[in-house]
C-alpha cells in the first residue's frame, strides 16, 4: 500500500509527510482509496497505474473527498508528460479537473459542509482517484443541482471560453468573433456563450470527412457561420464574407497558419488572443497586421488568470457558468464515459475525443474512510 503524501498528487515531502502523520497521532484516521499515479514524467499509457493508497491523516482544516467524475483534459495529459508549466512532484495523481463530494470535515473548517460538491480551487490537485484529504483553501463550491457531467467539466474549458469573452474586448450584441478548433469543448462553450451575448461567431474547423455532421452539430449549439481551414486560407473567404462585419476578437488554440489566417480576418484593431497550440507550430504574424491593421497579439492561461484572482471572483464565475447550465443556455458534456479501472486502456487512445471518468463505488469496496 503507497501512502501518498498531503493526499493531493505529492507536493507536500516524505519528511513532512511522516511529521504530519505524528502530529496527528492523536486523531485516529485511516483514509484508502484507488488513484491513478505516475512516478516518472513521460507517456501517460505507460507511466500511468492505478493503484491502491493510503493517504495521511486529516487534519483540522482538512477535507475527505470523494470523487465523483474526472474528464481527461490535454492539460492533464501535457502535466504527465512533464511539458506543462506545472510540475507535480512525483510520484504524483493525475488529472487537474472534477468534481467530489464532501465525506467529512476538520473541526476548524468553515466553509464546507458535509454532502457539499466541490471542485480544485487550483491546479496539479489529482483527481483521478477516487478519495483525497484536502486542504480547504485547495477547493471551491460548485453546485449540485446541475448535472454531475457539467459539474465535473465546468471550471477549465466553459471557465475558459467565458473568461477570453469577457477580459479581452467589450463585446457588444451584433460583433462578430471568429475562432479555430471550433469543434473542441472550449470552442463549443465559445459559440454558446457568445449567443448568450448577442455576439455572432464564425467557427473555423479542420478539413475533414465529417464536416457535415460536424457542421450540424455547431449550428444546434447556435454558430452563425462554420467554416473550413482550407476556405479561410483561400481567395473565396474574402468574397462569401464581404458583407459580413469584420470580426473584433480571434480565438487561437492552433497556432501556425490557422493562427495566422484568423488574424488576417480581423477587422482594424482586432484583438487575437492565443490560449492552445494544437499544431505545435508558433504563432506568426505579417507585419502589416501589426502596422497597418494595429492587430493586437495577447495569450490566456486560465492557471495564470486563477492565480491572480481572489477567490469571491472566481467563485462568481462559477456560479454564472452553473446558472446558465441550469437554464439550458450552456450545454456542457463529454463524448465518452468510461469506469476509473479503463483509464489506462483509455489513455492509449489517440481518438478518445472528450472523456469523463465515473468513480463507481461498487468497483472499488476496498475503498475506505473512518474518522474518529
Amino acid at each position: 500500500m503507497l501512502p501518498v503524501a498531503a493526499g493531493f498528487g505529492g507536493r507536500t515531502s516524505w519528511r513532512r509527510w511522516a511529521a504530519l502523520s505524528r502530529a496527528r497521532a492523536g486523531c485516529r484516521a485511516y483514509v484508502s482509496g484507488e488513484a491513478a499515479l505516475y512516478r516518472a514524467h513521460g507517456e501517460p499509457e505507460k507511466v500511468i497505474s492505478v493503484e491502491h493508497v493510503q493517504m495521511e491523516q486529516p487534519g483540522p482544516h482538512d477535507l475527505i473527498i470523494k470523487f465523483l467524475a474526472s474528464p481527461i483534459n490535454p492539460a492533464d495529459i501535457n502535466m504527465i508528460e512533464g511539458v506543462y508549466p506545472v510540475k507535480p512532484a512525483t510520484p504524483a495523481v493525475g488529472g487537474n479537473e472534477g468534481v467530489a463530494v464532501v465525506e467529512h470535515k476538520g473541526r476548524a473548517v468553515k466553509s464546507f459542509n458535509r454532502g457539499d460538491w466541490v471542485i480544485p480551487a487550483r491546479p496539479g490537485l489529482g483527481t483521478w482517484r477516487t478519495r483525497a484529504v484536502v486542504p480547504e483553501w485547495d477547493l471551491a463550491h460548485v453546485p449540485n443541482d446541475i448535472p454531475l457531467d457539467a459539474a465535473a467539466m465546468l471550471a477549465v474549458n466553459p471557465a475558459s471560453a467565458y473568461r477570453m469573452l469577457q477580459d479581452f474586448v467589450t463585446l457588444l450584441p451584433g460583433d462578430y468573433i471568429i475562432q479555430n478548433a471550433a469543434n473542441s469543448t472550449v470552442g463549443k462553450c465559445v459559440i454558446q456563450l457568445a449567443k448568450h451575448m448577442g455576439v455572432k461567431t464564425i467557427n473555423v474547423v479542420r478539413d475533414r470527412e465529417d464536416l457535415d455532421s460536424v457542421k450540424e452539430d455547431l449550428d444546434d449549439l447556435g454558430a452563425d457561420f462554420v467554416v473550413t481551414e482550407s476556405l479561410l486560407a483561400g481567395k473565396d473567404y474574402a468574397r462569401e464574407f464581404a458583407k459580413v462585419p469584420k470580426p473584433v476578437l480571434a480565438l487561437n488554440a492552433v497556432g501556425g497558419p490557422s493562427a495566422t489566417n484568423i488574424a488576417r480576418a480581423l477587422a482594424p484593431n482586432g484583438t487575437l488572443v492565443t490560449y492552445g497550440g494544437m499544431s505545435k507550430k508558433p504563432v506568426t504574424l505579417p507585419t502589416g497586421l501589426l502596422i497597418f491593421q494595429n492587430i493586437v497579439s495577447r495569450g490566456f492561461w486560465l492557471s495564470r488568470w486563477t492565480e491572480n484572482t481572489a477567490p469571491i471572483d472566481r467563485d462568481t464565475m462559477i456560479m454564472h457558468l452553473a446558472s446558465l447550465i441550469r437554464e439550458g443556455r450552456l450545454k456542457v458534456g463529454p463524448s465518452k464515459r468510461i469506469s476509473f479501472t479503463d483509464l489506462p486502456a483509455t489513455l492509449a487512445d489517440r481518438s478518445r475525443g472528450k472523456v469523463l471518468i465515473e468513480f463507481d463505488d461498487d468497483r472499488f469496496a476496498a475503498t475506505k474512510a473512518y474518522i474518529s
